[in-house]
């Protein structure tokens, strides 16, 4: 064989395995259609879903890790809620070509639909008229089966399958590389192998992916079937007994080794039939220098794309956003230039507007003061930690802007306002009966619950209170404000500050006095605001003349202490609202607002306790002396700053963040 019939032998195989791992349609396994609510065509809600597929589909979505989510529309019943997940194995070009076949099919096999949901090997797309974002949901599923059993040694098989499916669905759940995504090898035979795979759409909480895996676990067939594929509309699973996923990502599979190459005499020429040994060399090694160095570019492309939470002093970061940045012209065309009808807020570092996107979707522009006391740090904080949060009950960021002296933030606009705006307000507290008022506290509870044990590094609000807490059309809560919050490692708990920010009445003591901070400052924070909700009342202002002029947390205490807790509800309530609830949500207040930061609970034990009439609480003692808004002068760590709320019963539909005023 001659020297150039190797080469191109050896170049031909090098071309058929670069081209094996692309592949180049994607295969279609299932989907699922709501036949009782329907669309007429050229609707507004047609409009709406049409331009959703074209956010979904564009090349800088797909490039977000394999997962996005958009929303389009003003309000219900119009609006549209979607996302997209990848699969964690596949590359950007792929992803980007499914979800762009899943936009086009899922048209034509649920025509007309307001609700559907379609799986390919590759991808997952959905769509819904309510909001689908955080939420784990095991009821929508496909189970696709091989039809084929495994033979020898089934129980053996059975019990190796639960064992990995088991390690897997943990190791996803946990994956803080932003994909809830793992794949999983164990030797079944000395000639079989199982692999398996499980992922979770990257916007549930650890607890709520890892529910969804074991629901699906659950439904694994019983008979030993030699593969089988569970199809969740927030998480999926598959396993088989070959390599299913990109091996690349995966450990490579224990193989007998080749036996060696026969012996070759160097002596050997052309012109006897053979080839050198140095020709093969010199053929073969500049083949595989040139795969292996198209390997590494692939590896660092990949890297490349994938960024890590920061802390808010690395200033280069906001290159990492680019995708979210919108330029003035188009900020100034969608709020009227920033026209004072408008203006729905003041926040403490600049003023908030309503605006309207070509394409109808409503947003909430924060247009920060030029001489507020953020800056630079402050703006780029928000937005590197505010776009990587992905939670139902947090606010979303869509954009913001940074041109000339311009400093502007997007957010969806939530369209009941702030929780301040309907609970101080005589008239308007009425419409939160108890059940609103239950499901606003546990909303809050999960939401604090992802900062500060779910997302990708642990994050300390700092400035958690009434105003800050935003309420969808289904009076859902979301947290608000992050221009304040402090990000932490894993394995970070605690810092010290000498700039004091936040708001007096909802800042624990071991703050305001010494400037030490932590996620049980928060807690503090949420007892507050608990007993600002059970109450109607602020926690800033006195209860009542004939109550001595008490702040809320200490006539709170009063009435647990004298056994009438049931005396601070709101008299708007009246006798509608469910005691013993109430009379948890006092204790737990009570415990959170504790002055012992280790006798405060965590959030996680909060919202169990919220979610469980068995759950035993622990008895409050005292809390801590609180000081009003009316307090001229406190003691505050030398050199630091105070803050104190510009919160009014205004809405601000927005991440509105505390005056600074600095001593």
């Amino acid at each position: 064989m001659s020297a150039f019939k190797i080469s191109g032998y050896l170049f031909f195989l090098c071309l058929l395995f670069f081209f094996s791992t692309r592949r180049v349609s994607s295969d279609y396994l299932d989907s699922t259609c709501q036949d009782s609510a329907t669309y007429s065509p050229n609707s507004t809600y047609e409009a709406n879903l049409n331009q959703l597929f074209l956010n979904l589909s564009s090349t800088s979505a797909t490039q977000n890790n394999g997962f996005n989510s958009s929303t389009v529309g003003r309000g219900p019943p119009d609006t549209v809620y979607g996302l997209f997940l990848c699969r964690g194995d596949v590359n950007t070009d792929i992803c980007e070509k499914c979800v762009k076949i899943a936009t086009t099919e899922i048209l034509q096999r649920c025509p007309n639909r307001k609700w559907a949901i379609i799986w390919y090997d590759e991808c997952m797309l959905r769509y819904s008229n309510q909001s689908i974002f955080s939420r784990a949901e095991q009821s929508v599923g496909s189970i696709l089966l091989n039809t084929q059993n495994i033979t020898d040694e089934p129980d053996r098989f059975k019990q190796l399958l639960a064992d990995t499916m088991n390690e897997i669905a943990t190791e996803a759940a946990n994956n803080l590389t932003g994909k809830k995504f793992a794949t999983k090898e164990a030797n079944f035979t000395a000639y079989q192998r199982l692999y398996t795979l499980a992922q979770c759409t990257p916007d549930l909480s650890t607890t709520d992916c890892n529910i969804c895996l074991q629901t699906a676990i659950s439904n694994l067939p019983s008979d030993s079937r030699r593969g089988a594929t569970i199809l969740f509309s927030s998480c999926n699973i598959r396993y088989e007994i070959y390599r299913f996923y990109n091996s690349t990502l995966a450990p490579a599979p224990n193989t007998r080794p080749l036996p060696p190459p026969p012996p070759s005499n160097s002596a050997t020429n052309e012109g006897n039939g053979g080839i050198s040994t140095k020709v093969i060399i010199a053929i073969v090694v500049p083949i595989l220098v040139l795969l292996f160095i198209g390997f590494c570019f692939l590896i660092r492309r990949t890297r490349k794309k994938r960024y890590d939470a920061v802390n808010e002093e690395h200033g280069d970061e906001i290159s990492t956003v680019e995708s979210l940045q919108y330029d003035l012209n188009t900020i100034q065309l969608a709020t009227n230039n920033f026209s004072l009808d408008n203006k729905i807020g003041e926040g403490g570092f600049g003023a908030v507007y309503k605006g309207t996107f070509p394409n109808g979707q409503e947003i909430a522009v924060k247009r920060l003061s030029k001489s507020s006391g953020q800056g630079a740090n402050e703006f780029k904080n928000e937005v590197l930690l505010v776009a990587k949060l992905q939670h139902r009950n947090l606010v979303r960021l869509l954009g913001f802007c940074l041109e000339g002296e311009e400093k502007i933030l997007i957010y969806e606009f939530v369209i009941n306002k702030s929780l301040d705006y309907f609970l101080f307000d005589p008239e308007k507290r009425q419409l939160l009966d108890w059940s609103k008022r239950y499901k606003i506290i546990g909303g809050i509870a999960r939401g604090m619950v992802y900062l500060h044990e779910d997302s990708r590094l642990r994050i300390i609000h700092r400035d958690l209170k009434a105003s800050n807490i935003l309420l969808d059309g289904d009076m859902n809560p979301k947290i608000s404000d992050f221009g304040m919050a402090k990000i932490f490692g894993v394995e970070q708990s605690q810092g010290n500050t000498s700039r004091i920010v936040g708001t007096f009445g909802y800042m624990s003591p071991e703050y305001v006095m010494h400037g030490q901070f932590s996620v049980k400052s928060d807690v503090f924070s949420f007892g507050v605001l608990v007993l600002e909700i059970v109450s109607g009342r602020k926690n800033s202002s006195s209860v009542s003349q004939s109550d001595g002029g008490e702040v809320l947390i200490n006539y709170a205490w009063k009435l647990w202490k004298d056994g009438r807790p049931l005396d601070l509800i709101d008299p708007t309530l009246e006798d509608s609202y469910d005691r013993n609830e109430v009379i948890r949500c006092i204790q737990i207040g009570l415990l959170c607002v504790q002055e012992n930061v280790d006798e405060r609970p965590n959030m996680a034990s909060v919202l169990l306790t919220l979610n469980s009439y068995t759950a035993t609480l622990a008895v409050p003692r005292q809390p801590t002396f609180v000081l009003d808004s009316r307090t001229q002068s406190m003691p505050i760590g030398r050199d630091s700053d105070k803050s104190t709320s510009t919160s009014t019963a205004v809405s601000i539909n927005e991440a509105s963040i505390s005056e600074l005023d600095p001593r």
